[in-house]
C-alpha cells in the first residue's frame, strides 16, 4: 500500500520503503534516504516530495535554537522578584534561595520581563511567545534531551524533525529536508535528529559549521570542487568531471537497481542508491547556500559574523536563514553547553553574549525578508535550573518548571505563557509537558498530532506517545 495522505491522517507506507528506516549513513557525502534525481531510472515517487498537511499550516518550517544543557530560567526570561527578596534564606530544598545574577527590566509594548543578559533579543520583545510552564519527566540530561527530542527517553524513536519532514515532505529535492547543525555527540547523539522506525529519508542530516578561524574542511573542498577528487579508483589521482560522476553513478545505479530487483527488499541497497544520488546533487546546491560572498556586509554585521564572540553561532544562524530560503524544512542549530553548576556568572554570561545578537539578527532579517510569519523559531533547552544554590556560585537542574520561548510561525508575540510559583522551581499555570510542546510545533505545521502516526510494531506510533494538548492560547 503507498503511503498516502487522506482528509485526518497520515496512512502507514509500504514495507519496502518502511524498511528503508535501516539504511545508514551520515555526512555530507552519504547522505541517506533522499530519493533519485533520476526519474527515467527510477519511477518511485520521492518520499520527500511536498505534502498537504492536515489544515492551513501556520508555519511551513522550522528554526530551533537548541541551547544544550539547561539555560537558567530565573536568571535570564523568568522574573521573580520574591526569589531576590528572599536570597540567602533557607529554601525548602536544603539549599539557601538565590536570587537572580542580572537586572530584569521590561521591554517591548508588552512589557515582557527579560534578563540584561540578552540587550539585543529584547528589542524584539514584541515578537516572542515566553513558555514559562515548561516541564519534563526526568532531571538527567540524556533523559531529558531525548525527550525534548523525541518524545522518549527509553525507547529509540524517531525525532521531532523527521516527524516534520514526514509530514510535510521538503521543497528542494537537491537539500536534505531536515538538518542539524552542530548537534551534540552525547545524550543520545544522533538519535536526536534520527529517523528510527520512519524510513531513512526523514532523518536529519549533520552539518557541522565553525567560527571563522576554523571552517568546515569538507565544505571547504566542495566550495572547490573537489567532493569527488578520485571517484570509484583512488590510483586515479585526478578529480572527476561532472560528466564523468554521472556516467559512474548511473554505472553504480545499474548494477544496485539488478541487485535489488533480484533481492525484491533490500533496504542497503536503496540506502546506497539514494545516498550517492543526493550526494551529486550537493555538490551544487550545498556550495551555494554555503557561501555568503552574496550577503552584504550589513546582513553579516546583523549577525555578528566576523566578532568576538558571535562569529560562530551567527554562521549557524544566517546559515539557517538560507536553508530556509531554500525550502529545508526543519534545521535545528546547537549550542552549549548550559550546564553551569558552578561559575555561573561568567559561563552564562558568555553563553548568552554568544548568541543574543545572532538570535537577534535572525529575527530581524526573517522579518524584513517577510518570512518570520510563516517560520517557526523555538528556543530552549532539556530542563532549566534551581532556584537555590549551595554557594550562590552555580545552580543545578531542574526540570519541574523553566521557559522555553516561541516566535513567528503563528504564535502571539509580547504573551508570557504560563508561570512558574514564587521563586521558580516548580510549572504551575500554563503547564506545559514536552508532549504539549511538540503537539503545538505540529499544530502550528497544520498537523493533528493524534493523526500524524506510523504504523509500527503493531500499533500507529506519533511523536506525543498517548497525551499531548495544543495550547491553543498562545496562537495568533
Amino acid at each position: 500500500m503507498k503511503r498516502q495522505l487522506c482528509s485526518n491522517r497520515i496512512t502507514a507506507i509500504s514495507r519496502r520503503d518502511a524498511l528503508r528506516a535501516t539504511s545508514a549513513g551520515f555526512g555530507l557525502l552519504a547522505f541517506a534516504g533522499l530519493a533519485s534525481a533520476d526519474a527515467s531510472q527510477d519511477v518511485t515517487p520521492s518520499l520527500l516530495a511536498p505534502k498537504n498537511p492536515h489544515f492551513e499550516p501556520r508555519a511551513k518550517r522550522v528554526i530551533f535554537l537548541c541551547m544544550r544543557g539547561g539555560p537558567s530560567h530565573v536568571d535570564t526570561f523568568d522574573y521573580k522578584p520574591r526569589l531576590k527578596q528572599d536570597h540567602g534564606r533557607a529554601s525548602h530544598y536544603g539549599s539557601p534561595w538565590c536570587a537572580p545574577h542580572w537586572k530584569f527590566a521590561q521591554h517591548g509594548q508588552s512589557g515582557l520581563w527579560m534578563s540584561e543578559l540578552f540587550p539585543n533579543l529584547a528589542e524584539h520583545a514584541d515578537e516572542l511567545c515566553m513558555l514559562h510552564g515548561m516541564h519534563c519527566d526526568q532531571p538527567a540530561h540524556a533523559q531529558a534531551y531525548l525527550q525534548m527530542h523525541t518524545g522518549h527517553f527509553q525507547f529509540v524513536r524517531p525525532s521531532m524533525g523527521a516527524w516534520a519532514l514526514y509530514g510535510l515532505g521538503t521543497e528542494n529535492q537537491n537539500l536534505p529536508g531536515f538538518i542539524s547543525i552542530n548537534p551534540t555527540t552525547a545524550n543520545g547523539g544522533a538519535q536526536n535528529y534520527g529517523s528510527a522506525f520512519l524510513p531513512a529519508a526523514y532523518q536529519g542530516t549533520k552539518f557541522t559549521v565553525q567560527d571563522s578561524s576554523a571552517r568546515n574542511r569538507r565544505i571547504d573542498r566542495m566550495r572547490r570542487g573537489e567532493v569527488n577528487p578520485y571517484g570509484i579508483n583512488n590510483a586515479v589521482n585526478e578529480q572527476l568531471s561532472t560528466s564523468v560522476q554521472r556516467a559512474q553513478l548511473d554505472l553504480i545505479a545499474s548494477l544496485d537497481r539488478a541487485k535489488l530487483d533480484n533481492d525484491k527488499v533490500n533496504p542497503i541497497v536503496e540506502g546506497a542508491i539514494e545516498n550517492f544520488e543526493l550526494a551529486f546533487r550537493m555538490q551544487d546546491a550545498v556550495p551555494r547556500v554555503m557561501d555568503f560572498s552574496n550577503e552584504t556586509d550589513v546582513t553579516q554585521k546583523l549577525y555578528g559574523i566576523g566578532e568576538d564572540p558571535t562569529d560562530g553561532f551567527g554562521r549557524q544562524c544566517l546559515l539557517a536563514r538560507r536553508f530556509a530560503e531554500a525550502g529545508v524544512r526543519f534545521i535545528e542549530l546547537g549550542h552549549g553547553t548550559w550546564d553551569q553548576h558552578s561559575n555561573i556568572q561568567t559561563a552564562l554570561a558568555d553563553n548568552c553574549a554568544e548568541t543574543d545578537k545572532p538570535i537577534a539578527g535572525l529575527i530581524a532579517d526573517l522579518k524584513q525578508r517577510d518570512m518570520l510569519k510563516d517560520t517557526l523559531i523555538i528556543w530552549g533547552g532539556e530542563f532549566g535550573r534551581t532556584p537555590y544554590s549551595a554557594d550562590g556560585n552555580g545552580r543545578d537542574h531542574n526540570h519541574k518548571g523553566y521557559t522555553a520561548w516561541m516566535a513567528g510561525g503563528g504564535v502571539k508575540g509580547g504573551l508570557a505563557y504560563g508561570a512558574t510559583d514564587e521563586h521558580g522551581y516548580e510549572a504551575v499555570d500554563g503547564k506545559m509537558h514536552i508532549h504539549d510542546w511538540h503537539a503545538t510545533i505540529l499544530h502550528l505545521l497544520g498537523f493533528d498530532h493524534e493523526q500524524l502516526t506510523f504504523r509500527h510494531g503493531g500499533r500507529e506510533m506519533r511523536l506525543t506517545e498517548v497525551s499531548g494538548s495544543v495550547a491553543t492560547d498562545i496562537l495568533a
